[in-house]
């Protein structure tokens, strides 16, 4: 019985170490394509998801129970032969502590994805040498995906993922393939990376680690002082952020992933609290005034 016990006990502390670190949902679209091979894209589907969960992308320590939830919802525009035109969206949440809730950490649209694509091929990792531009892209968006986890735990955590992604970055440029152009799309995949890393835009990272862990995660102790923290950051980060660089791709990456989220955050907050936070998100994103009003109304006029 101790030797069971001992094998079972093993066998936790193997799993805890070895877990990968995404539980990633891939789906693939394909009825823009008029008599699509559904058989195709069910395996490019397969293999994307296969691709994500079962490679362990880092030395980090992760349990079964760890594992970030994102997804991948992968549109087919256009087909020529084995050359696919995508628009990608990703997107990824954490769970909020001691709590049933998760929250959005990042939710993209990428336009700019062509691939070449051969059924049953299968998908090679590789850091050091460009294979083709769907292994490229996969791999960067799962290394921004575990950067902006880890920044939400502790300040810059993740710092050695937004590292590796660079690497995908460079060989994506050197590619001469769509959306890696340093000088190109301000809302590319360059582009973001160098939002997550260069100086003037710093304060969005901490404003992640401020937002989830000073935020939500304190909640279950103080609702109001997780909120008061959440405040501050918009007050003090996010607003930084506009004025360093109002075209930032950052400040769609948070409006997508939190503006709705805010409106109910701040349904039961003081009405003082409620003008000061609309008062600055409708200077940054006056486009959505609509949704921004319901912030000022409260949870009894909702």
């Amino acid at each position: 019985m101790r030797k069971i016990t001992l094998f079972v006990l093993f066998l936790i502390i193997g799993s805890t170490i070895k877990s990968q670190e995404l539980n990633c949902r891939v789906t693939v679209n394909s009825s823009k394509i008029e008599s699509a091979d559904t058989e195709l894209y069910s395996t490019l589907e397969q293999s994307i998801t296969e691709y994500m969960n079962d490679r362990k992308w880092s030395n980090a320590q992760i349990a079964v129970n760890e594992r970030i939830e994102c997804a991948i919802y992968i549109t087919i525009n256009s087909v020529e032969d084995t050359r696919y035109n995508c628009d990608i969206q990703i997107q990824a949440s954490r769970p909020v502590y001691n709590s049933s809730y998760t929250t959005a950490t990042f939710n993209f649209k990428d336009t700019e994805c062509s691939f070449t694509y051969q059924e049953y091929e299968p998908l090679v990792y590789n850091e050091n040498m460009f294979e083709n531009n769907l292994t490229c892209i996969l791999n960067f968006y799962a290394y921004m995906i575990l950067g902006i986890d880890f920044d939400t735990f502790s300040p810059k955590g993740g710092e050695m993922f937004f590292q590796q992604a660079e690497k995908f970055v460079m060989m994506g440029q050197g590619s001469q393939e769509a959306g890696w152009d340093a000088f190109g799309n301000n809302r590319n995949r360059a582009a973001m990376l160098a939002a997550f890393t260069e100086e003037r835009t710093a304060p969005f990272r901490e404003l992640l680690y401020i937002y989830h862990r000073k935020g939500f995660d304190e909640m279950s102790v103080s609702v109001d002082k997780g909120r008061k923290a959440i405040t501050d950051a918009i007050k003090n980060h996010l607003k930084a952020i506009y004025d360093a660089n109002s075209m930032s791709v950052l400040l769609p990456i948070f409006s997508d992933s939190k503006l709705d989220e805010l409106v109910n955050l701040y349904s039961e907050a003081p009405q003082t609290e409620r003008e000061e936070v609309y008062k600055i998100l409708s200077n940054i994103y006056p486009t959505e005034e609509q949704r921004l009003q319901q912030l000022r109304k409260g949870k009894e006029n909702l």
